[in-house]
């Protein structure tokens, strides 16, 4: 199975707002489609989806052209929406047979969904009810619950505190192990550098970086050093001329333009025979090199 988009495009009116992009999911993992507010990501996820027409282009999933009635998708958009005066279980049950499941499939479903979600208390109540968390889980629900070939998650983890962040995250790795397709779109980029091993970043709708994020990096010199120490070091770094970035409780983050910077450093502190528990060189964050591409 793959996902091809090939020379995308569409406009509203006389304003483009995707230009001609084009990527390829050709195994299961998770793809990160990144910009800012505006960028494009959102039409694109639609046209891929086939909600929408794109102008120009072409998107085939299995070679076969994307329309809605072909593809077996499901999708968490941004803009969420769990109906507030009716029931949870409800609302999963008609969504699941909107996807063509029938009533016995769909409550095995339900009820294995909510377990795993940790929602089971909730499913007899009404929407309004429920946490803007928990609500965002249920949604996610009814984008999984038909099983489906391909998921796009629209900023997923928006609102979920960090336990519940982690049982998603659990979640969207088993879907990975089990074959699925994952799109994510994120503003976190951490989140992105821990589940994406390719990305694409638009900017105005125009693509502006894409690829292996691990190649990506390594195109980058050095830019920061991470050191723990047993006693304040500002001044061996103001030393050196660098730049402190961060720092608490002798645990620094500082800027460098190369590892050589970062050695010299290193050699500093050992001949003063501080005792370092961690010193590593790090590469940019996609964070950084998000900032360097759109952030003009």
């Amino acid at each position: 199975m793959s996902l091809i988009l090939k020379n995308v495009s569409k406009s509203y009116g006389h304003k483009k707002v995707v230009d001609n992009i084009s990527f390829t999911l050709d195994k299961p993992g998770v793809f990160g489609l990144l910009g800012t507010n505006g960028a494009g990501k959102t039409t694109t996820i639609r046209m891929l989806l086939g909600i929408i027409t794109m102008d120009s282009g072409e998107i085939t999933w299995n070679k076969e052209k994307v329309d809605r009635k072909r593809v077996n998708f499901g999708y968490l958009p941004e803009e969420r929406g769990v109906y507030p005066k009716i029931k949870i279980y409800d609302q999963l049950m008609y969504f699941a047979q909107l996807k063509g499941m029938d009533k016995e499939n769909a409550s095995k479903a339900i009820d294995k969904w909510a377990k795993e979600l940790k929602v089971t208390e909730y499913l007899q109540m009404t929407a309004e009810k429920l946490s803007k968390g928990n609500q965002q889980k249920i949604q996610f629900m009814t984008a999984i619950i038909h099983d489906p070939e391909l998921v796009v998650l629209d900023e997923p983890f928006s609102g979920l505190d960090p336990v519940n962040t982690e049982i998603l995250k659990n979640i969207i790795i088993d879907l990975v192990k089990k074959g699925k397709y994952v799109i994510m779109s994120a503003h976190q980029m951490a989140t992105i550098e821990e589940f994406c091993s390719d990305i694409l970043i638009l900017n105005r709708g125009k693509t502006v970086l894409q690829g292996n994020l691990k190649d990506i990096k390594n195109t980058y010199p050095a830019n920061r050093v991470i050191i723990d120490t047993e006693q304040a070091i500002d001044d061996l770094i103001d030393e050196e001329g660098l730049i402190m970035e961060h720092a608490n409780d002798n645990k620094y983050t500082i800027k460098i333009n190369s590892s050589e910077q970062a050695h010299a450093l290193l050699a500093n502190i050992i001949k003063k025979k501080i005792k370092v528990n961690k010193f590593e060189i790090m590469k940019p964050t996609l964070n950084d090199i998000f900032i360097e591409k759109v952030g003009e």
